[in-house]
């Protein structure tokens, strides 16, 4: 007797793969994707090859592995690290969407190179992924392993859970309701942040505010500018740790003047942050000032692509700006970092509170 072939696949990994491939990078006949993942996450590869194809497109894949990376960075040379790919920028200039999957096996695995080799790399990276951020439609996703739920201090099923919960939502409802917050934000001039150890203006008059839709980042719920470069002052203190390079950096604050960081300190990895202060003269300064909408995430996971996205909060990141936004500071990092409101926190608009205990009152 022939035994039935059982399939044992999560039916959210083939409904997250529609998402991606049909509302985030609007995949059309004749066009070519890439999907970038590694071998930990080849159930949404498979499902995104399949979708791909029945949207009359042509899947292209790149799969790495991270230990191939560990090693790059160990062992290559300073020539090596300046190398330019010239046949990625050519891959990239012939590509209409992108979907990279982000699945580790360990969180932590370059959390032992120099921080002055990251950087290097991602100087001369930056023509290649300015392009593709400019040109092509991309989106980011996590899958589920079991290196992403421990740091998010979840079993593998809860992670799950939590994961296609914060992805698999009504978009075009949620973007509706994010526009009208961002157009109440444009129409200011100043905003004020009130919160522990924090109080800081800027200015965002002429700014834009982009709409976190779901077609770079899934799952996405925010809406973000890039201030007027030199009108960032006063202090902020973070509550959550700023991950970046696989170094954790906990008790951050710092004390703007004039746009710029004049003073920083971190209670835990104080060199790496300063070390990425020292990144370039753009890196002291707000490039992106992010306010979070999505209520469905109210954990934090140690994964920017979720914890920006927290109802209540707020982050800045220092560095490269977005040129979608009008803002116009360069830089080599894009450095994210998270403020919590929820707990006796304020948002002032031209002096009007506008959101109070993480909570909206427009």
């Amino acid at each position: 007797m022939k035994m039935p072939i059982i399939n044992f696949m999560d039916k959210r990994v083939r409904e997250l793969a529609r998402l991606l491939v049909n509302y985030s990078v609007r995949a059309r006949s004749g066009e070519t994707v890439l999907i970038r993942g590694n071998e930990l996450a080849k159930p949404l590869v498979i499902e995104l090859y399949r979708a791909v194809l029945q949207a009359g497109a042509h899947p292209r894949l790149s799969i790495g592995f991270d230990e191939a990376t560990e090693v790059f960075y160990g062992e290559s040379s300073g020539q090596q690290l300046k190398h330019f790919p010239v046949i990625s920028l050519y891959e990239a200039k012939n590509i209409q969407g992108l979907v990279s999957i982000i699945s580790p096996g360990n969180v932590k695995n370059l959390s032992n190179v120099e921080p002055s080799r990251l950087v290097a790399r991602a100087r001369t990276l930056k023509p290649i992924n300015e392009y593709i951020m400019s040109k092509v439609r991309w989106v980011l996703v996590n899958y589920p392993t079991p290196a992403l739920a421990q740091e998010a201090e979840m079993s593998l099923s809860e992670y799950e859970d939590f994961l296609y919960k914060a992805c698999l939502q009504d978009w075009p409802r949620r973007v509706k309701e994010m526009t009208r917050i961002a157009r109440i934000f444009e129409k200011a001039d100043t905003l004020q942040i009130i919160g522990r150890e924090t109080e800081l203006k800027m200015r965002l008059k002429g700014r834009k505010f982009i709409i976190g839709r779901g077609d770079f980042n899934m799952p996405d719920g925010e809406i973000f500018t890039g201030p007027l470069e030199n009108s960032a002052k006063g202090k902020i203190y973070y509550e959550f740790p700023a991950i970046h390079g696989s170094r954790e950096v906990s008790g951050i604050r710092l004390w703007f003047e004039n746009g710029k960081v004049k003073k920083a300190g971190a209670e835990k990895n104080q060199a790496y942050l300063s070390s990425m202060l020292n990144s370039d003269e753009g890196a002291r300064r707000v490039g992106e000032l992010g306010i979070g909408l999505n209520y469905g995430i109210q954990k934090f996971c140690k994964d920017i692509l979720f914890d920006e996205k927290m109802g209540g909060t707020i982050h800045i990141a220092l560095g490269r700006s977005y040129p979608e936004t009008k803002g116009k500071n360069q830089s080599a990092i894009h450095w994210d970092m998270i403020k919590d409101l929820r707990k006796g926190g304020a948002l002032y608009l031209d002096g009007r509170l506008v959101m109070k205990n993480g909570k909206y009152l427009i």
